[in-house]
């Protein structure tokens, strides 16, 4: 049990990692969170400071989600829950990487909406799945322009993806754990862009225009 929230405790502290803040200061000597929508994560970086800094907030994100639910799926655990079920270890470890970019413990646990954590710790967990779910991301994202609605649609795939490739592949196997996380996950994403949803039945939520996504750098 010390084992375990030592583990939890690391994971949390890789996730708060306030990467989009940390870039924002020391590269544009400004605070990202007086920008924008004020959010720490990587759309607003993407919309204050450009797509090359948040490409940079994105992969590192990225791996705060991997980074711990990897390491987790590699250890030798004496719990005989966790030795017969180590998705289970991996999904706690990933997700308290999560909470910390959610929460982060360096800014007020006022953090970013997890959804680049999530995709690491779906990569460490399920990778097959990530192309689907990232296809209806780019899909929602270029026909409405809405990253938050791309965001919550693509965490809503997630457990469908999982039903279709077991479906497709009977040499794939899902556990029981790893369903029901990710019916947990569209749950949180909804609930961490619920300011996002309440913008959009208002009309004012933030959108990107076609012309600006595909805007060759030459013309930025």
């Amino acid at each position: 049990m010390v084992e375990l929230l030592i583990l939890i405790l690391i994971a949390y502290v890789v996730g708060s990692t306030p990467t989009s803040i940390i870039v924002s200061k020391l590269k544009y000597k400004t605070d990202i969170r007086e920008h924008g929508s004020g959010n720490a994560g990587a759309t607003n970086v993407f919309r204050t400071f450009g797509w090359k800094p948040a490409l940079f907030v994105t992969i590192i994100d990225v791996f705060k989600g991997w980074v711990p639910c990897y390491v987790a799926g590699h250890l030798n655990s004496d719990s005989i829950l966790f030795a017969s079920n180590p998705d289970a270890l991996m999904i706690i470890a990933g997700f308290a990487a999560v909470l910390g970019h959610t929460y982060t413990v360096f800014a007020g646990f006022k953090g970013g909406k997890g959804v680049g954590t999530l995709a690491g710790m779906l990569i460490a967990l399920f990778p097959i799945a990530l192309p689907i779910c990232l296809l209806v991301f780019i899909v929602t994202l270029i026909s409405t322009g809405i990253v938050s609605l791309g965001s919550m649609l693509a965490a809503s795939a997630l457990p469908i993806t999982l039903y279709i490739i077991e479906g497709i592949n009977p040499d794939v196997q899902v556990s029981l754990t790893l369903r029901v996380f990710s019916l947990l996950i569209p749950l949180f994403v909804i609930f961490t862009h619920r300011s996002n949803i309440k913008r959009m039945l208002e009309g004012t939520e933030n959108r990107f225009e076609k012309a600006r996504l595909f805007k060759k750098k030459s013309e930025e």
